[in-house]
């Protein structure tokens, strides 16, 4: 399966992505990159992690660049202007005849997904998998109910996603979602990504 360049509407930005289309499946997932401001883009090694397991497990895979990365237009939207992204890519996938949608994101990217089906009612996303959720520096609503949320994936050793944390968080959201943290990694997950590709597999069947 080869990716195709695709491009998208998000109100009125443009927005740059990649699309893998699995032949004669009826899932898709969408998978979210860092922090734009430190570097995050769609070719992000964790983001490829994710993307390469659900692919392994038959799903059609869009990854995008949030606005005012790479050649998507627009500027940094502060988490806001991320959501309604999100919101489009959702639309982008199902347009497509696709009705079975899974998102899946990796730090920033878990944020984003997560405020965006708080606020959005789910938008009829199937399920959600967070990696590396950024809990210590983006506090998450205390509200926050993830019904959908079928898995998580933290490093032992990440600050950023602290599994102490995550795993308090993780009772709230959904208390039948799996958190797996994997021994030795930190928020990088450097030297570890085959392991996000397993972790993330075993959630997407």
């Amino acid at each position: 399966m080869k990716p195709s360049f695709v491009r998208f509407l998000s109100g009125n930005e443009t927005l740059d992505g990649r699309y893998t289309a699995a032949p004669a499946s009826d899932r898709a997932v969408i998978v979210t990159h860092p922090h734009p401001l430190y570097g995050g883009d769609m070719n992000n090694s964790v983001v490829s992690a994710i993307a390469t397991a659900y692919q392994q497990c038959g799903f059609s895979v869009l990854r995008f660049n949030f606005r005012g990365v790479g050649a998507s237009t627009g500027t940094y939207g502060e988490g806001i202007g991320e959501q309604e992204d999100v919101a489009a890519a959702v639309d982008f996938v199902r347009q497509k005849g696709i009705s079975r949608i899974h998102l899946s994101g990796y730090s920033f990217g878990a944020w984003v997904n997560a405020a965006t089906l708080s606020a959005g009612s789910g938008f009829g996303v199937e399920a959600l998998t967070l990696v590396a959720p950024p809990a210590a520096v983006m506090p998450f609503p205390e509200d926050l109910r993830l019904p959908m949320l079928s898995g998580i994936i933290a490093g032992e050793q990440d600050d950023i996603a602290p599994p102490d944390l995550i795993r308090k968080l993780a009772v709230r959201w959904n208390p039948e979602a799996r958190l797996e943290v994997i021994p030795g990694a930190d928020h990088f997950f450097a030297g570890f990504l085959d392991a996000v590709t397993a972790r993330v597999s075993e959630f997407s069947q």
